[in-house]
């Protein structure tokens, strides 16, 4: 168990905690969840001794292991993998490191006979001599084959460094797991492993994400950061969500009579339980929530972004067509002969191994980057906003304010009516008039959410728009493509997002695409779907 204890971290004025008293069970997966500022990272960091806190302490069950995910994708550089691995339980690493210096002594004495004797007995006791199967196993399930265990780490990519680190931290069992944003550069089928391995972990884990359905697979309670505390609560993320959001309506709500509120709560609880029950991913670990209760859940302080795209005008029946369009890049294909009609009512997510292969596909479709064969053709009545991935052309080196940065887009230039959109992205007062060069990843896609919210297309072309958003902007960027009367053409690492907005799922490759009018759920659950995957990569 981890005892949290009267914890306050403060930076001069700045209260990040206030006199937090909580603590963590055995057997619980925690989701550590809050506002961006809020303090996630930094009480992982907390918990891990990495930071002192300014007044309280944390205690941790007495002989208990902890491990955390590194981020540091360098510090092991000079080590090979499968020792990278093993490095993740230290006392059995120490271990193995004094063995092997005792057993190349040249003058082998008989003190050192008597020290290794007593460092096998503990080796056996932490079960070393699994240690590299145990580790071998671990780096093939993320995805790191056999003949990468035995290369140094300097000679992987970023992605497959972020896998062995991520190995490193599972590694030997420990009691606690600290993780922060493990989900990153991971693929769709390295996920659905962590997130069964987490399902089944037997002891306490501790997890920062803006992956709602990670989080909703993997957590049994949330910790929810806010008003300078940390409030624990059972369920997982979308139960904590709809639960606050009841509870915000219920306060507003002045006039509702007791039993009324209560009755709406009792429904509330029972649907809850009832998709629960339903889950095609439940465990032993995903159990379902049979006691349910958000009386103590207060109405959050977390501010959500007013997302609203409407239409200027209706679509026509001709949208757009793909043809033949291919893409190289240095000689090699990133995806070839693809088309697709697109039609009014359609909400396609694209998706592809390589995230380079969709930021292309859109720049040609949108005219950005000309294809080695093929063109789009756009219908006549098509009104279109892109979002690209990478949205730094349209702040670099602009000395304006935001309020300047948006009339740009706008035909009506009224500082007010300007003002109203931004304002939609909190983007308030003075906030207003800072200078779009200075912004950070998270506002300057708030900002290109208001341009495209500006210019009411009837089309929405959106490379990644999740990027760098907080979970409230992610929740309220969700929803409003959901209600989205336009037509959407996306890609996103979400799986939530895609599966709650998408109602056509195409994949491009080097050798071709599969087009499937489904959900994403459906589309990863298709056997014939995965055996096709072979054909276009």
């Amino acid at each position: 168990m981890i005892s949290v204890s009267n914890v306050s971290l403060r930076y001069g004025k700045r209260v990040l905690f206030d006199e937090v008293n909580v603590k963590f069970i055995p057997g619980n997966c925690y989701g550590v969840i809050g506002a961006n500022g809020a303090g996630k990272s930094t009480f992982l960091k907390i918990l891990s001794g990495e930071i002192e806190p300014t007044t309280g302490q944390v205690e941790i069950e007495k002989g208990k292991r902890m491990s955390v995910l590194k981020q540091n994708h360098f510090e092991f550089d000079e080590f090979q993998v499968l020792e990278t691995v093993i490095m993740g339980n230290k006392v059995l690493y120490q271990i193995i490191k004094e063995k092997e210096a005792i057993y190349a002594k040249e003058d082998f004495t008989d003190e050192d006979g008597i020290k290794a004797s007593e460092l096998e007995e503990k080796f056996a006791e932490l079960e070393g001599w699994n240690a590299d199967s145990d580790a071998a196993s671990l780096l093939s399930g993320l995805g790191i084959t056999e003949e990468m265990h035995f290369k140094t780490m300097h000679e992987l990519s970023n992605n497959q460094k972020v896998r062995v680190l991520l190995a490193q931290a599972l590694f030997g069992n420990p009691d606690i797991l600290l993780m922060d944003e493990p989900t990153n550069d991971l693929d769709v089928e390295t996920i659905a492993w962590l997130e069964n391995f987490l399902a089944n972990f037997e002891n306490t884990v501790l997890v920062v994400s803006h992956d709602r359905h990670f989080l909703d697979s993997v957590c049994t309670h949330v910790a929810d950061i806010d008003f300078n505390k940390i409030t624990t609560y059972s369920g997982n993320y979308t139960f904590w969500y709809q639960s606050s959001q009841l509870a915000l309506k219920q306060r507003q709500d002045q006039n509702k009579k007791s039993e009324e509120k209560k009755k709406e709560l009792m429904d509330f609880i029972q649907r809850f339980s009832a998709n629960v029950a339903k889950s095609k991913q439940a465990t032993s670990r995903r159990k379902m929530i049979e006691k349910l209760n958000i009386e103590e859940i207060k109405p959050s302080t977390r501010k959500y972004p007013g997302i609203f795209f409407i239409q200027e005008r209706e679509a026509g029946d001709q949208v757009v067509s793909i043809q033949n369009l291919s893409y190289e890049l240095e000689g090699k294909p990133l995806f070839k002969d693809i088309n697709i009609t697109v039609n009014k009512g359609e909400k396609v997510a694209i998706l592809s191994r390589n995230p380079l292969a969709i930021t292309k596909f859109f720049q040609c479709i949108h005219g950005e980057e000309s294809p080695k064969t093929g063109s789009a053709d756009w219908g006549v009545t098509i009104k279109r906003s892109y979002i690209p991935n990478d949205n730094s052309a349209f702040f670099e080196g602009v000395d304006l304010s935001l309020v300047d940065w948006l009339r740009q887009f706008s035909k009506e230039k009224d500082e007010t009516y300007v003002r109203g959109f931004l304002g939609k992205m909190l983007f308030s007062g003075e906030e207003s008039l800072k200078k779009a060069k200075v912004l950070s990843g998270g506002e300057k896609v708030r900002c290109m959410m208001s341009k495209t919210m500006l210019e009411s297309p009837n089309l929405i072309i959106a490379d990644e728009p999740t990027n760098h958003l907080d979970l409230e902007s992610i929740q309220s960027l969700n929803n409003s493509f959901i209600d989205y009367k336009g037509i959407l053409i996306f890609h996103s690492h979400d799986h939530e997002f895609i599966n709650t907005v998408a109602n056509r799922i195409i994949e491009i490759g080097p050798k071709g695409m599969i087009d499937k009018h489904c959900s994403y759920d459906e589309y990863l659950e298709d056997a014939t779907v995965q055996e096709r995957k072979s054909s276009i990569y």
